[in-house]
């Protein structure tokens, strides 16, 4: 079975394995009224970033991966992302020396270090492109220049983020949303060769769409001959 039709039949209920179904599921985290929350609270203009799950295909070895350009070759439209770690503990302000990994899928929507079986046919099990992991300066700012992610069946387009803090201690797993609509950088880029027929859009993504306030979605400006520059904020509780 290709991926695209596995993963869609995990939103339908039809797959019985459940390591693999809790895997690709929405975390359990739920809202809650501090901002020391894992649900994507906020207290004033402080709003901690929702938990959400790394997936079924997070980066098996991060720490071999310290670099800021993750392209490693792939093809597609440049995307600069520029992200801000805040600390909600300290009302937002920037979290410098934070440790920050990003991993998310090529334009056909494929994912490296996994491949060859029923979730992906591809095989992409001996590369490691678009991953990477870069530490926050004084602003708590990282930046990766890779390509504008593709889609997959029952996904809208996505990036994944884990932050740790300057020990390695995990400090939240999420994920990154992209604007949707006439004139977004999603519409522009159009799939890629795949078109968007069949595409999830965020409002019936199993991740985003109880984003009611668009805490996940970043700010996306360029164009697809000067290329795309992601800004987003996450905030979490150091």
């Amino acid at each position: 079975m290709e991926r695209k039709n596995f993963l869609r039949s995990l939103l339908i209920g039809a797959v019985s394995t459940p390591v693999i179904m809790d895997a690709c599921k929405k975390s359990s985290d739920t809202a809650a009224t501090t901002t020391t929350a894992t649900g994507g609270s906020s207290t004033g203009n402080c709003v901690v970033a929702p938990t959400e799950t790394e997936g079924p295909f997070p980066t098996k070895a991060p720490a071999s991966y310290v670099r800021s350009d993750i392209t490693d070759g792939r093809s597609g439209y440049k995307l600069t992302a520029k992200i801000t770690i805040g600390n909600s503990n300290n009302n937002c302000n920037a979290l410098a020396g934070a440790i920050v990994d990003i991993w998310h899928c090529d334009a056909e929507g494929n994912y490296s270090e996994y491949g060859g079986t029923g979730m992906q046919s591809t095989n992409y099990q001996s590369v490691h492109f678009l991953r990477g992991r870069q530490t926050t300066d004084a602003n708590g700012l990282v930046t990766f220049t890779t390509i504008f992610p593709g889609w997959y069946s029952g996904r809208a387009t996505h990036i994944h983020v884990h932050v740790y803090n300057a020990a390695g201690t995990s400090l939240k797993i999420t994920q990154i949303a992209f604007p949707e609509g006439s004139g977004s950088a999603v519409a522009l880029v159009n799939g890629y060769s795949k078109g968007m027929s069949g595409y999830t859009y965020n409002k019936s993504d199993n991740i985003f769409s109880d984003d009611s306030t668009g805490i996940e979605i970043a700010t996306i400006t360029g164009s697809l001959s000067a290329g795309f520059e992601l800004k987003m904020q996450i905030s979490v509780p150091a």
